[in-house]
């Protein structure tokens, strides 16, 4: 019973590349670059300290994107180091507004993907504004979603920062 419940699991990971999310975002960083590619793994990245450990990377070189909205429901994007945390209070005061975190449904409604997978690009809706920790410039390479808690793709912080057109902000505790 454990083993065919494994080899399904296993048979479902190789179809990872051919998800609609995954393949908006491969589309997206192929307009920009086509060299940037995707990593799927093993094991899942659904947090920082996950993908750390599949990757075998330091979690502050994972790129957390995570959704804040204000009282207007404009949303902003804010794409963290993965060692670090955000401050509500340096966020509200960078957007000028009081900010508040969004919805599991709301990311997915706004970015296309769900919590876990969200990918710094090729959201479904465009943001009011990407927001990116510049702690993220520690590192050579940086590893962020695409789409999927099992897929990531690497880029380095100058890139990430063309590519999403962010602005890079310290909001960080």
């Amino acid at each position: 019973m454990y083993i065919i419940i494994y080899k399904q699991f296993k048979l479902n990971m190789s179809n990872l590349l051919e998800r609609k999310s995954v393949i908006r975002v491969k589309e997206f960083l192929n307009k920009y670059d086509n060299n940037i590619n995707l990593i799927t793994l093993d094991e899942s990245a659904r947090t920082a300290k996950d993908a750390a450990k599949a990757l075998k990377k330091e979690v502050g070189a994972i790129v957390k994107s995570l959704l804040f909205k204000n009282l207007n429901n404009d949303f902003f994007l804010c794409l963290v180091s993965g060692d670090k945390y955000i401050s509500i209070k340096k966020l509200s005061n960078l957007i000028d507004s009081k900010i508040i975190k969004a919805s599991a449904d709301e990311c997915k409604k706004i970015t296309g993907f769900s919590i876990g997978g969200v990918s710094p690009v090729a959201h479904i809706n465009s943001m009011n504004k990407i927001l990116i920790d510049k702690n993220l410039a520690r590192f050579k390479m940086i590893y962020a979603a695409a789409g999927h808690p099992y897929v990531v793709f690497g880029i380095n912080f100058y890139d990430l920062c063309k590519l999403t057109k962010g602005e890079v902000g310290y909001f960080i505790e």
